[in-house]
């Protein structure tokens, strides 16, 4: 990837700042994706084809770059989350990837065991970062979580990592109208989620696909009896949880305590 960017700068008779302010990136940034120092996001390499008329060659590299990025079985994911209609979770243990804020993505790759380089860290919070576009693209997703209340009152980073995390919820909630959050009280003595976390989505073509994490690695899960079930399961979570208005105090509530 460094190399096809070097040599269109060349064939364009670029030094490296000039070829940082064509496609509108520090000169830094730019150096470091030429000598292959750091992953380029996907919307950096569309550009750059097109600002160094590279005809396609630098787009074409997205999809090495991906396999890059992401666990071999969480990349198909990611492709098709871009496209997806609907996206929902139920998350146990962490704010869910698409609503992390900067610092909080931070302070879980730097608790990860065995423990990432700084570079990786670097790599995987841009990674999860560059997800988050599919939030404000047009048209948007409908998107809808169910969290533990639990996971409102991890400290992961500390205090005011995670009352940036609340307080960065609570701004996505007020400013995307297609985005549901809702919260599961922990008073819950029983409730249908008691067998784990689970990603679900509804792609551009109509189909329902299930995604479940564990420790080793994710799973994929695609058979319609089995994804219908799924789905089954995730609108009694949503009817067992607080409302979304309720659990946006709730956010705020616990906000305020740190």
């Amino acid at each position: 990837m460094g190399e096809l960017l070097r040599i269109h700068r060349a064939r364009l008779g670029l030094i490296q700042k000039e070829a940082a302010d064509l496609v509108h990136v520090a000169e830094s940034t730019y150096g470091s994706y030429e000598r292959a120092e750091r992953i380029p996001p996907i919307e950096f390499l569309r550009e750059a084809d097109e600002a160094m008329g590279a005809r396609g060659v630098l787009v074409a590299c997205i999809e090495v770059i991906e396999e890059e990025k992401y666990p071999p079985r969480f990349v198909d994911w990611v492709r098709r989350e871009r496209q997806a209609r609907v996206i929902s979770a139920y998350e146990t243990m962490l704010f869910p990837g698409l609503l992390q804020s900067e610092p909080y993505a931070r302070a879980l790759y730097e608790a990860r065991v065995p423990a990432y380089s700084e570079e990786e860290i670097e790599q995987h919070v841009a990674a999860r970062l560059e997800r988050q576009t599919v939030l404000v693209r047009n048209p948007p997703p409908y998107v809808g979580y169910v969290i533990e209340e639990s996971v409102l009152e991890r400290t992961l980073g500390g205090p005011e990592v995670l009352k940036g995390q609340l307080l960065h919820v609570l701004e996505c909630i007020r400013k995307m109208k297609q985005l549901t959050v809702q919260v599961m009280p922990s008073d819950r003595h029983t409730h249908a989620g008691l067998m784990g976390p689970m990603q679900l989505m509804s792609t551009e073509e109509g189909r329902n696909l299930v995604y479940v994490e564990a420790q080793g690695g994710g799973k994929l899960i695609h058979k319609p009896d089995e994804v219908t079930e799924l789905f089954h399961l995730f609108g009694i979570l949503r009817a067992q949880a607080l409302t979304p208005w309720e659990s946006a105090e709730l956010i705020e509530r616990k906000a305020a305590q740190l």
